[in-house]
């Protein structure tokens, strides 16, 4: 059973007692549940399923879940923010068992929620609190690490000692992967520069090949684009240029074989895999974060990049991910972390 907030302070005490109860006895049914009687519910962001990107990736976590668990899944797609609510209410009412939230703009949305279904599991995907309800479990990745190693590579395989950043909307998580970039290309190669530029928005494709188009024009050779669907532009912008781009978060290769020199791997379908995983197994508690990065085989590169990319420069770049996992390298996540780096 789950119960809305109650402003009422006299009710809200005699509710929160009943509540205690309503918990208890669902707690046991759950366990008592088979994974084919559980169900899960994705509420996507506006980029949706086939963003070939971030949401795409939380998808296919969520669809091998299913596969191998026998799981019942539910995904509704947002066209804009406002939707988010409506959603997970209409997926509350359908009686999952958990909520995931697919990017940092359901913050404020799945807090607000998780306080009034108090029973109810929730996943933020992307995002954390100062003080995490206990009923959600925020899924965070180190973005950071992923995209310092392909800025070792277009640092490696510039010709123009030009590089270019495209972000979608500017945020802590779309920083990481700006300034990890950064710090790679600095790294592998001191004489590169880095232009940048925002879309300021995640699902405008045409926006962002207008934008690679420009910078593809102004002498720079490799771009890599952390902006959901607006970065397929890009990609489409470096194939028709015979220009290179670098992916993101799902392995891009095949929008263009000979353009995608190796894309920053950010693994939302382990994270969704694992919870949902946590949740068949009844190990899924909430109130604590769960972090992602090349030592936990969260982030990374793919396989495909060895196409492309010689041997060489693959393993100067495994050197460098030994020295991150073991803490020697630290790969700096914002402006401040960056500039410090370059001094």
């Amino acid at each position: 059973m789950k119960f809305k907030k109650i402003t009422a302070v006299s009710s809200a005490i005699i509710m929160a007692s009943l509540s205690l109860v309503g918990c208890g006895s669902q707690t046991s049914s759950k366990t008592e549940k088979g994974s084919k009687d559980l169900k899960i519910g994705m509420v996507a962001d506006v980029g949706g399923i086939n963003d070939e990107s971030f949401n795409q990736s939380a998808w296919e976590g969520l669809q091998k879940a299913k596969k191998d668990f026998g799981l019942d899944v539910k995904v509704i797609e947002s066209k804009q923010a406002s939707e988010y609510i409506t959603n997970m209410e209409s997926l509350i009412d359908d009686g999952v068992d958990l909520v995931i939230g697919v990017g940092n703009t359901m913050k404020d949305d799945i807090k607000k929620e998780a306080e009034n279904y108090p029973d109810q599991q929730f996943v933020l995907i992307d995002e954390t609190y100062d003080e995490i309800p206990k009923n959600v479990t925020p899924i965070l990745f180190k973005e950071n690490e992923a995209a310092y190693l392909t800025g070792l590579i277009a640092g490696k395989m510039t010709k123009t000692n030009n590089v270019g950043f495209i972000g979608g909307m500017q945020n802590p998580v779309i920083s990481r992967f700006e300034y990890g970039y950064m710090a790679g290309v600095k790294e592998a190669n001191k004489d590169a520069e880095v232009k940048t530029q925002y879309a300021g928005t995640f699902g405008d494709a045409a926006k962002g090949k207008s934008i690679a188009n420009q910078m593809y024009g102004n002498n720079i050779d490799v771009i890599l684009s952390a902006a959901g669907a607006t970065g397929i532009g890009a990609i489409e912008s470096a194939k028709e240029k015979g220009k290179f781009a670098i992916g993101v978060d799902r392995d891009q290769s095949d929008l263009a074989p000979d353009n995608v020199l190796t894309s920053a791997l950010k693994m939302v379908n382990v994270g969704v895999y694992d919870t949902a995983k946590e949740l068949v197994d009844g190990k899924l508690t909430g109130g604590e974060n769960k972090v992602y990065g090349l030592k936990e085989n969260g982030v990374g590169i793919p396989e495909s990049t060895k196409k492309l990319v010689s041997q060489e420069i693959l393993d100067y770049v495994n050197g460098v991910v030994e020295k991150i996992k073991s803490g020697e390298i630290k790969v700096p996540a914002t402006k401040e972390e960056y500039n410090t780096t370059q001094k």
